[in-house]
């Protein structure tokens, strides 16, 4: 049982030598390596995704880890196979920049063969073979409704502030249609252009789905008998598309490198009868399949680790995000005295990661984020990972593990 006051006090002199060992430059090196172009933004089921785990099974084993892969198959993620070709027709052809002005939804009918039609708002008189333009703010459920024998879909989609579409591969299964995704200045003027009466659209919408092989990849480097402690973080990412580089730096390359530094730091550090793994998960990207597939293992095995799920740590504008799940009461205490210790402020926010799987299965979980540029675009590359955010977050993963080891009630019923 605990003590009324908490629990009690211990040294914190060897976790502050520790804290001083964390490199920022070393983990940015884990990062730049990550999104090389050999390994082809690490998309689920993809070679450059295979190489990926390979390199760092390589590399946690050279941490002094016992490493194995665990494979489990995703059904039907989408792939964009080529390059869509867009052209809007009328006062002189115009043809639209893939990533920029114009992407493929996700839902997206498979058009492989160029499809031209007039351009229509969606609502206006027989859809029958023209490209409807969806209005902000209407579903595609509305919109199908409405575009019996259309040619396709044309909706508004934000872009970043570097001026790019997102690629999303967690969605609904495709729909009866082709839809374009267009960026909102594009698709105000097809807009204007369709209301006025005039003018075509071809386009080609190349996306297929398939059923790829995933795996996660494990590392244990050290067993436990009264405790264990597990360090999780995505490796996948969305992926290059043709002639796009999506590099996945800070999504998620910057949490792999921060639980590997923090794993390599702990394992000669924490007590006897502490366990401590490590597991880089596949699939996050398609709907955290990795995450699912271990939690169930866990459980069904018995296992009941604490899980500090780390994603998205590219920059900090002040606080860390922080979101609890399962019975994680006590793992928040020792994460808010480790923010505290580490002088990184916390904030309660939306991780919506792999730690929502282990939080599902019942176990304790946190998922810890801070921020990043270029979400799933060619801009989230290596230099805008900040190495001071990686230490930071590196030094709270570090010192709440550092505390549940040394904390004797940890998890105990007040």
């Amino acid at each position: 049982m605990s003590t009324r006051n908490g629990p009690a006090p211990v040294s914190v002199d060897s976790l502050d030598r520790l804290l001083g060992e964390v490199s920022g430059r070393g983990m940015t090196t884990v990062v730049t390596a990550l999104a090389d172009d050999a390994f082809a933004g690490r998309r689920v089921g993809g070679a450059g995704g295979a190489a990926a785990r390979a390199w760092l099974g390589r590399h946690l084993a050279g941490l002094g880890a016992a490493v194995t892969v665990d494979p489990f198959p995703v059904r039907s993620v989408p792939e964009v196979y080529a390059a869509p070709r867009v052209v809007v027709h009328g006062g002189g052809d115009r043809s639209l920049t893939f990533g920029r002005q114009v992407a493929l939804h996700p839902a997206s009918a498979d058009l492989p063969l160029t499809r031209r039609g007039r351009l229509a708002p969606v609502g206006s008189g027989d859809p029958a073979g023209a490209w409807l333009v969806v209005p902000a703010g209407m579903s595609l459920f509305d919109a199908y409704g409405l575009a019996d024998g259309a040619a396709g879909l044309l909706i508004d989609r934000p872009v970043d502030p570097d001026g790019w579409q997102y690629t999303m591969l967690a969605g609904p299964e495709p729909g009866p249609l082709p839809i374009l995704c267009l960026d909102p200045d594009t698709h105000g003027a097809v807009l204007a252009t369709a209301t006025a009466g005039g003018g075509d659209l071809s386009a080609t919408a190349p996306i297929r789905r398939r059923d790829v092989p995933a795996a996660n990849l494990h590392a244990r480097f050290r067993a436990g008998t009264r405790r264990e402690v597990l360090l999780t973080a995505h490796v996948d990412g969305v992926g290059d598309l043709p002639g796009l580089r999506q590099p996945a730096a800070a999504d998620n390359a910057s949490g792999v490198a921060v639980v590997c530094a923090a794993a390599r730091l702990l394992a000669a550090a924490l007590p006897e009868g502490v366990g401590l793994s490590v597991a880089l998960l596949d699939g996050e990207e398609v709907g955290a399949r990795g995450s699912a597939h271990h939690a169930t293992r866990l459980v069904a095995a018995g296992h009941t680790p604490v899980v500090i799920n780390v994603d998205g740590v590219g920059v900090r504008h002040g606080a860390a995000s922080v979101e609890a799940g399962g019975p994680a009461h006590a793992l928040l205490a020792a994460l808010d005295r480790a923010g505290r210790h580490t002088g990184v402020p916390l904030k309660a926010g939306s991780v919506a990661s792999d730690n929502r799987r282990y939080a599902a299965a019942g176990l304790a979980a946190v998922g810890i984020g801070a921020g990043m540029a270029g979400y799933h675009s060619p801009a989230d590359t290596p230099d805008r990972v900040d190495p001071a955010t990686l230490t930071a977050i590196a030094r709270l993963v570090i010192a709440t593990v550092w505390l549940i080891a040394h904390d004797d009630t940890f998890g105990d019923t007040p």
